[in-house]
């Protein structure tokens, strides 16, 4: 039984989570990609061997009739990348990608924020079954809003470090912080969730039920 936002929003970033599983399996493509082109300084293998890793894990987690959300998304994501790689002929493209779609990401949280329509609180509507509702209260609004600000940060953070490390060509740096500024710092963003809701507790009002 979810009481609070605070709940509400504890069990959400826990199925975001996927479990120790679903944090390797994000970062598999990523860490062969690196150690290969570093190793090798061929762009086709390294791109190749990062591609078949990951469709074996999805085979895997297919035979396991397990989900595939996690590594499906690896897989789209290295996708994405080998294309703009291949287009351009240069590796550091392989983490073009994720620096557009982290600066976007950011732009959007800040943004809802800026305007006063929180991206968080839209999650604790769904739920409601009110979209919208959650708006009028002012300290579900302030709440969501330290919220959306804690899930753009690792967003903001990644472009600061990844970009000027794209502009020089640092491709084991690249790597490397892909991997430390992935799931490490998703987590940490997700503790400083915890501490901000384990501080309050936000009634989550239930819908209102027929007039009699």
């Amino acid at each position: 039984m979810i009481d609070t936002v605070e709940q509400l929003v504890r069990t959400k970033l826990a199925e975001a989570l996927g479990g120790r599983r679903g944090i390797v399996e994000s970062a598999v493509p990523t860490v062969l990609f690196t150690v290969m082109f570093v190793s090798t300084h061929d762009l086709r293998v390294s791109l190749i061997v990062s591609i078949t890793a990951t469709v074996l894990l999805l085979v895997a987690r297919l035979v396991q009739r397990s989900t595939v959300q996690f590594v499906l998304n690896a897989l789209i994501g290295i996708g994405i990348a080998a294309l703009f790689a291949s287009r351009s002929g240069e590796a550091r493209d392989v983490f073009l990608p994720g620096i557009l779609y982290n600066g976007a990401y950011a732009a959007v949280f800040v943004l809802s924020v800026l305007v006063g329509w929180p991206l968080v609180g839209f999650m604790i509507g769904s739920i409601t079954g009110d979209p919208t509702g959650w708006h009028d209260d002012r300290n579900i609004v302030r709440l969501c809003a330290q919220l959306t600000w804690l899930f753009a940060a690792p967003c903001i953070l990644r472009v600061l470090v990844q970009y000027p490390l794209y502009a020089g060509d640092h491709i084991a740096l690249l790597g490397t912080s892909k991997v430390v500024l992935g799931w490490p710092l998703q987590l940490a963003s997700f503790a400083a969730m915890a501490w901000l809701l384990s501080r309050n507790r936000t009634p989550l009002e239930p819908e209102p039920g027929p007039a009699r």
